[in-house]
Order: structure tokens, then sequence, then C-alpha cells
């Protein structure tokens, strides 16, 4: 946990504490009738349940969102930093209960120890509404076998970037190398390159390819990256979280080639492509991909709930209901329908064959 790591800690939970107070705010308001109003406000989902890595800046982020977005929280970090996670649930605990003046328990952050602890609360569908499991695919899939309770998070990050023959030689070299590089076990972190046929051509795929070596990647190559001599190493497989400094590289014909493969053996979470400025490859792209985050000429590596300004995330979600993509107090929150009468009313009084009231429908906001 560098200085630098910290200084973004830090700065991520002053932006959450900064932003206005997510409950109680009115989505919608119509009119049903006359004396007839009905809101959609916003509630939190209850009493959620993340199982994370462990990096220790993961608790505060995850306690942050959770207050924040006033819901309940069960806490399992991972046990190598049991002993970090314990120390910083004190200080989030003594924190809760001086911000809130005693009104707040620190019980309301509770940490789990055990993987027998884990396991019973799995069971518990009438007290958990919601788990977010961080962490390996075998992590992810296991939570969701053996449980009733909702789960959100994603089990794999094979992500793209597709390199358009318009792209320059240079933006596609930074942009690669960064989605490879900066961080190559991160979720976000660029598996798989996809060239377009005529990169070989134009000179641009043999610049990229020097400058991920000269970065210290290996590259594997697919089928076809193979018959054109990009690589002297085949990958073993198509789909594939290297979560280091590997990569696969595949030539393909064109936008329909890139965009099929991407739905075959991505992960629904985060694509880019690398093309000129003015060409329409970029708006076609991030119209016909399927999934979470989309990007045009961005590295996939800002696929992240700090650099999206939501302070921190307790996870990306690649699901389609609820929530998608990088999951902050937004993604934490559901929503309550809310009816007000002015007297009384009642269904029979708008039925039959002369009603005596009438539904206006009127929209309020």
């Amino acid at each position: 946990l560098s200085d630098a790591k910290l200084a973004t800690l830090a700065a991520g939970l002053r932006q959450i504490a900064e932003k206005p107070d997510p409950l109680g705010v009115i989505k919608s308001k119509r009119e049903l009738s006359d004396g007839l109003e009905l809101t959609l406000t916003t509630v939190p989902i209850g009493v959620l349940m993340i199982i994370f890595e462990s990096r220790p800046e993961s608790m505060p982020q995850i306690s942050a969102l959770a207050l924040a977005s006033g819901n309940g929280l069960l806490l399992k970090g991972g046990k190598e930093a049991s002993h970090s996670n314990a120390t910083i649930h004190k200080v989030i605990g003594d924190a809760v209960e001086k911000g809130s003046e005693g009104k707040i328990k620190r019980d309301i952050i509770a940490i789990v120890t055990s993987h027998g602890q884990v396991a019973d609360m799995l069971s518990l569908d009438d007290v958990i509404d919601l788990v977010i499991p961080r962490g390996s695919n075998a992590l992810v899939s296991h939570i969701k076998s053996n449980t009733r309770i909702p789960v959100l998070g994603h089990a794999d990050g094979v992500c793209h970037v597709y390199v358009d023959k318009s792209a320059k030689a240079e933006d596609a070299c930074k942009l690669v190398v960064d989605a490879k590089t900066d961080y190559p076990s991160a979720c976000n972190a660029m598996e798989t390159l996809l060239l377009h046929a005529d990169t070989v051509s134009n000179g641009v795929a043999s610049a990229i390819m020097m400058a991920l070596r000269a970065a210290g990647v290996k590259c594997l190559g697919g089928p076809a990256a193979m018959k054109l001599g990009l690589s002297d190493s085949a990958a073993t497989e198509l789909k594939c979280e290297y979560g280091d400094l590997t990569c696969m590289v595949e030539v393909i014909e064109n936008m329909d080639e890139a965009i099929d493969w991407i739905h075959t053996y991505g992960s629904s979470h985060t694509e880019s492509i690398v093309c000129a400025d003015d060409s329409e490859a970029g708006e076609e792209f991030l119209r016909r991909v399927d999934a979470a985050c989309v990007f045009k000429n961005a590295s996939t590596r800002f696929a992240d709930g700090f650099r999206f300004g939501l302070g921190a995330e307790v996870g990306i979600s690649t699901a389609r209901i609820h929530a998608r993509g990088p999951v902050g107090v937004e993604g934490l929150l559901t929503t309550k329908w809310q009816l007000r009468s002015k007297g009384i009313n009642y269904v029979a009084e708008f039925s039959g064959e002369t009603p005596c009231k009438a539904y206006t429908h009127k929209e309020l906001m």
C-alpha cells in the first residue's frame, strides 16, 4: 500500500463524502388523478455481504459506499490481510460512532473471519439482500452456486483492445501498452489484442508488437496471428484472463469479425477501440459492442469507480440487471413507490360504466 495509493484512497473517500445524500431522492413524480400523487424514491437495498480480495484499501472503500447508501454491511476479506482488516475495521467503527455522535453503532459494519461463517451466511437469504464477491473466477462461481441470495459481480475480466485500420501507430502503442502494463493483474487490464488486417500491411501492428515486447509483455498468437508470423508462441485458449504481463494477439478482417470475436470470447467487462478521431468505426463500436464498459480511444484501465468519479466501487458488474460496470453508491440503491392521497381514494371509484373519478396520468417531473 504505497503513499500514492493512500492518497488516491483518501481522495475517493472525500469524493463520496462530498456528494449529495443519495437517499430519498425523487426519481419521478406523477399525478394519477386529482389529489392522487405517485413518487418513485431511492432507498437502501438492505444488508450487503461483500467478499473481497486482500488489498487493504478495499475495506474503507466498500465501507464508505455502504454508509453513504444507508446499507448494513458484512465484510469478509482475504486471510492474507486478516490483521490489517481487523485494524482497519476498528478504525472504521471508531469513525462511524464519532462522526454520528453515537447515533450509528459500529456494528452496522461487521467483519466475518472464517470460511465456515461465510458458508452459514450464504444460506441467510431472509437476512442478507445482496452478495458481492470480488476475487477469482472460482470464488465468484462458487458463491453463485451456493446461495439463493442475489449475487452481483463478474467472474472474468477478459478485456479486448481492437486496433482499427485508421489508428495511428504512436497512439495505438501508447494505449495498448497502458491497457496491458499499468496494472496487469487488474480485472480491467487488456488480455486480448485484436488487430485489423490492414494494420499488418501498414506497419501499425509491427509497431504495437515491438512496444509490447519492449514493455516486457509476452504476446501469444491466435490462429491468424501465427500464420502471419506476429508471434512465435501460440495461445492454447482463445478466452483467458492471464492476470500478468501476457496477452493474446489475433488478426481479424473487419469490424464485424472483431465484434463477433469480443462477444464470443469476451466477458462483457470492458472493451476498447483505437481509431482515428474522425473515423465512423469508433461510434459504431460504441453502439454495437455489448459490454458493461465500451470505450473509444481510451485505455480499458479507465473502467474504475474512482476514475469514473464515483469515489470508489464495491466491484464491477457484468450483469444486465440492476447495476452494470463500476458499482458505486447508485448501484447500492433500489427504489420504492410512494402513493399520497388527499382524502380517500379507492379503485372502485375509477371503474364501472359510470366512474366518478378518472385517471389523469400527468407527469409532474
